[in-house]
C-alpha cells in the first residue's frame, strides 16, 4: 500500500474527529457564524483548520478557480488551480473531506483575464451567456452548491473611469448567471470590496451595484479589510467595516451578508537609518510594499523583537513599533547595516469578537475569513465563543398520526382522512407559537421530501391538520432555521394506505355457465393485477390467473363453477412499494 502524503493522512484523521465530534452538546449548539476561503496553495493549513472548527463551519469556499479567455477559440474557460498545486492529491480528497464535515460548497472563481477584458465579455450578450455557461458546467460537473464570485479586475485592474458602463454589464449578468442557477437549485454568491450609498460623496467600489444584484444573490461576503494598504494603519477599523454593513443591509436581507476577518497582518517599514544591503534596498525603504505576516506568527513576531503589542479599542486592532537591523553588502561590496523603524497591524481574538459582535448586532449571515488556517488558537476560541453567546434555539418537534378508526393511524383505507398533530418546544418545554411548519411527504419511488401543508403553530406550540393522501408514502413535520432558531426536523411516520375494490357480481349463476365479476380500484391506475378468491374447504384459493385493471381502474374477472351451492368469493390486489394489501368484502353468488 502506498505511503500516504501527510495532507491525504491528516484530512482523514480529521474526518474521522468530524463523524463523532467532541463538540458542544445539542443544548449548547453554536450559531454556524464562520465560513471561509480554502486556497490551493495552502491547502494543509487551511482545509485542516476549517474541519476542526465544523461545528462553527456553515459553508466553505476552495479558492480554486479562475476565469480566462481563450484567444485561440475565443471563449471564456474555466482554468483549475487545484490540480497542478496539489498533483499528488486527487480533487476527490478534499472534496470528500468536506462534504463529510457537513459542509456547503460555494468554490470562489477569480477573475484571471487582463484589463478590461472580462468588462468587454460582460458587454456582449452571447459572450455574457458564454461566460454564464462555463461557471454552470463547472458547479454542475463536480456538483458543487453554486458558486461564489470574486471578480476583482473590475475594482483594482481597470480603471474606476470605467465602472459607470460595466455596471449594468455585471448586473445584466449576475442576474442571468442567478437565473440558471437557481433553477438547478445552486448558490450565488459574491465577494466584494466595500461599498458605500452611492448617493454619498464617499461610494467606494460601486461599479459592484449591491442594491441592483440584491434580488440575484444569496451571499455578499464584504472584504473589510485591506483599508490600510500603502501607508501604515488598521486593516479594517471598526467605524469603516459598519458603514459599509449598513449600507448592505439597507439594500438586502441581512442574512445574506458576511464581513470579511483577515487572517493576516501588515508589516511597514515607517524609518530607515544607515545604508541597506543591496539584496533588501528595494523592500526595506519608506513606501515600499508592505510585508505581510499570518495571525498566528503575530506574537512571535513582537516577543521576537521585545516589543508589547498595543490593542487599540476604537479600531478594533492591535499594533506595533519595532527596530530590526539589516546587514551585509552595498553593490560596490562594501560591509553595510542599516536600522529600520517597522510597524505592523492586525487583528486579533479581541478583533474577531467585535466583528462578530456585527453579527449578533445587524443579524448577519455571518462572517467570511481569510484565509482558514491563518488564525491562531486564541481567535479560534474567540469565534467559537461568540457563536456560542449568540446561538439559535433548538427546536424540538415531534409528530403522531390519527384517523377515525385507529389513535394511530399506520395503515388506512384510501380516500380516509388522517389527522396529524405536530408539537414544537424549546429544549426545557416551554412550547413555540407562531411557528410556520411545513408537512413534507416522501413515497418509495421518490427520492426529495414534497411539502405537502402548512400550517402555523398556536400558543400550546401544537399544530393539527388533516390530510388526505393518494398513496402509501412517509412524514414529516420542518420548520426553517431563522436567526433565533435552528432548523427542525420532526422523525418519520410511515402510512401505508390500502386501495378500495368496489365489486359487482350477480346473485345468482347456473353450474358449469360462465359469469362475469366486475370492479374498480381506489384510486384508478391501470395495470394492478387483481385476483379472484374463492373460499373452499374453509381456505381461500385462488380462481384464475390475475386480470389487469384498465385506464378507468376497472376490471372484468370471467369465471364459473361446476360445483352447485352458495359460494363465496371476494378480490384480492397484492401489496406493492406504494400500497398495502388489499381485499374487498366477502359476497356470495348462488350457484343453480
Amino acid at each position: 500500500m502506498k505511503k500516504l502524503t501527510p495532507l491525504v493522512a491528516l484530512i482523514l484523521a480529521l474526518s474521522t474527529l468530524v463523524s463523532s465530534p467532541p463538540f458542544a452538546s445539542a443544548a449548547s449548539q453554536p450559531r454556524k457564524v464562520l465560513s471561509g476561503w480554502i486556497p490551493y496553495y495552502s491547502m494543509n493549513k487551511a482545509l485542516p483548520a476549517a474541519i476542526a472548527n465544523a461545528d462553527i463551519v456553515r459553508e466553505v469556499m476552495p479558492f480554486w478557480y479562475t476565469l480566462k479567455f481563450n484567444g485561440a477559440k475565443k471563449l471564456p474557460v474555466v482554468t483549475d488551480l487545484y490540480a497542478p498545486a496539489n498533483p499528488s492529491v486527487p480533487i476527490s480528497v478534499p472534496l470528500t473531506a468536506m462534504r463529510n464535515a457537513g459542509f456547503t460548497i460555494i468554490p470562489t472563481i477569480t477573475d484571471g483575464t487582463s484589463e478590461l477584458v472580462l468588462a468587454k465579455l460582460l458587454a456582449n450578450p452571447t459572450s455574457r451567456t458564454q461566460v454564464v455557461t462555463a461557471i454552470t458546467n463547472l458547479v454542475m460537473t463536480n456538483n458543487y452548491d453554486g458558486i461564489d464570485l470574486d471578480f476583482e479586475g473590475f475594482a483594482f485592474v481597470d480603471k474606476n473611469t470605467t465602472w459607470n458602463s460595466t455596471k449594468p454589464n455585471w448586473v445584466a449578468f449576475v442576474k442571468e448567471l442567478s437565473g440558471v442557477l437557481k433553477s438547478k437549485n445552486k448558490l450565488l454568491s459574491v465577494s466584494t470590496p466595500y461599498l458605500y450609498d452611492p448617493a454619498e460623496a464617499q461610494k467606494g467600489y460601486f461599479v459592484y451595484a449591491w442594491a441592483e444584484i440584491a434580488p440575484y444573490i444569496d451571499r455578499l461576503r464584504i472584504m473589510t479589510y485591506d483599508f490600510s494598504v500603502s501607508k501604515p494603519g488598521p486593516l479594517g477599523p471598526l467605524a469603516w467595516t459598519e458603514k459599509t454593513i449598513k449600507y448592505a443591509i439597507s439594500v438586502m436581507s441581512a442574512s445574506k451578508v458576511y464581513v470579511g476577518i483577515p487572517g493576516y497582518g501588515r508589516d511597514w517599514v515607517t524609518k530607515v537609518e544607515g545604508t541597506c544591503p543591496v539584496e533588501v534596498a528595494n523592500v526595506v525603504k519608506v513606501g515600499a510594499k508592505a510585508a505581510t505576516f499570518v495571525l498566528r506568527d503575530a506574537a512571535a513576531l513582537a516577543q521576537g523583537y521585545g516589543v508589547i503589542p498595543t490593542y487599540d479599542e476604537a479600531l478594533g486592532e492591535v499594533n506595533f513599533t519595532y527596530n530590526k537591523v539589516y546587514s551585509g553588502l552595498t553593490a560596490a561590496g562594501l560591509a553595510t547595516t542599516c536600522t529600520a523603524t517597522r510597524t505592523a497591524w492586525y487583528q486579533d481574538a479581541r478583533s474577531f469578537t467585535s466583528r462578530i459582535g456585527f453579527v449578533s448586532k445587524y443579524r448577519l449571515g455571518g462572517v467570511a475569513q481569510w484565509t482558514f488556517g491563518m488564525e491562531d488558537m486564541a481567535g479560534s476560541q474567540a469565534i467559537r465563543d461568540a457563536a456560542l453567546a449568540i446561538a439559535p434555539d433548538q427546536v424540538v418537534s415531534s409528530i403522531s398520526l390519527n384517523s377515525a378508526t385507529a389513535e394511530v393511524a399506520t395503515s388506512v383505507e384510501f380516500g380516509s382522512i388522517i389527522g396529524l398533530k405536530a408539537m414544537f418546544q424549546l429544549p426545557d418545554k416551554l412550547p413555540i407559537s407562531n411557528l410556520l411548519v411545513r408537512i413534507e411527504t416522501k413515497s418509495a419511488n421518490e427520492t426529495q421530501w414534497r411539502e405537502i401543508a402548512t400550517s402555523t403553530t398556536g400558543i400550546d406550540g401544537a399544530i393539527q391538520v388533516p390530510l388526505l393522501l393518494s398513496k402509501s408514502t412517509s412524514l414529516r413535520a420542518r420548520t426553517d432555521g431563522t436567526w433565533e432558531r435552528l432548523e427542525s426536523i420532526s422523525q418519520e411516520v410511515p402510512v401505508v394506505i390500502t386501495r378500495r375494490i368496489s365489486v359487482n357480481a350477480p346473485v345468482s349463476a347456473l353450474r358449469s355457465q360462465a359469469f362475469e365479476i366486475t370492479g374498480a380500484l381506489s384510486p384508478r391506475l391501470s395495470g394492478v393485477p387483481v385476483q379472484l378468491l374463492q373460499q373452499r374447504a374453509g381456505k381461500w384459493a385462488p380462481v384464475g390467473t390475475p386480470v389487469a385493471t384498465d385506464v378507468n381502474g376497472a376490471f372484468l374477472i370471467p369465471t364459473s363453477t361446476a360445483q352447485k351451492g352458495f359460494g363465496k368469493y371476494k378480490v384480492s390486489v397484492a401489496q406493492d412499494a406504494l400500497w398495502n394489501q388489499a381485499e374487498s368484502e366477502v359476497f356470495t353468488v348462488v350457484i343453480r
